[in-house]
């Protein structure tokens, strides 16, 4: 992990750079809103240069030990969508990767590669759900980002509509299933199942008590 440049890590460095800058500029400290200012515009160039994949349309994960990208998409390609970084072709061609090689029947998978390892497919995380949601709405990018929130609140209510419990993660391939894999079981609960649901009860009413089998838009 200490060879790579994460997509996630520097878009959220991006969005901490960003929010400092605001707050700078609300407090009158002009010198340390434009610091963070050119903090934001140097870190945004070199995502671009070294992250963005334009062939592909995606945003990658760089190894700077080999100097290429880790030749594989994850969720975090979303990230840049979610902090603002991206620009509207760039997020438009996210959401086309996003359509072809993560949606799945019950949301969105992490990553393609079955690993058993629990960030790997097939599941996928309530934090990760929302980061593409809202980062897909961000960029008016809604039929994709309503498609995501429903197959997604459709799974966690089927599981707990069994179960009677909300997980920590699911099966997104499935649908209808916990998720597992990794160094331990999964956690019953769960902070971010039961906030990210919330929240998307909120903007997408119709599907707050949806558990049916059909599938959520295509």
């Amino acid at each position: 992990t200490t060879q790579i440049a994460s997509v996630d890590l520097n878009s959220l460095l991006f969005g901490l750079e960003e929010a400092i800058g605001a707050g700078c500029k609300r407090a009158g400290n002009a010198a340390c809103a434009t610091e963070f200012a050119h903090r934001a515009a140097a870190r945004r160039d070199a995502v671009n240069r070294y992250l963005w994949d334009e062939a592909a349309g995606m945003y990658r994960d760089y190894c700077w030990t080999t100097h290429s990208q880790v030749p594989r998409i994850s969720a975090a390609t979303l990230y840049p969508l979610f902090v603002g970084l991206a620009s509207q072709p760039q997020a438009a061609a996210v959401a086309t990767a996003v359509s072809r090689d993560l949606l799945k029947a019950g949301g969105i998978v992490t990553t393609p590669l079955v690993s058993g390892q629990q960030w790997d497919a097939p599941n996928g995380w309530a934090p990760l759900q929302w980061i593409g949601i809202s980062g897909l709405r961000r960029y008016s990018l809604a039929p994709l980002a309503q498609t995501i929130a429903c197959r997604w609140m459709q799974n966690v209510n089927r599981v707990y509509g069994e179960s009677g419990k909300l997980v920590e993660k699911y099966d997104v391939i499935s649908s209808g299933r916990s998720g597992g894999g990794g160094e331990y079981p999964t956690q019953d609960g769960f902070g971010w199942t039961n906030g990210v649901l919330r929240k998307l009860m909120a903007l997408y009413p119709e599907y707050a008590e949806r558990s049916s089998t059909e599938p959520c838009g295509k």
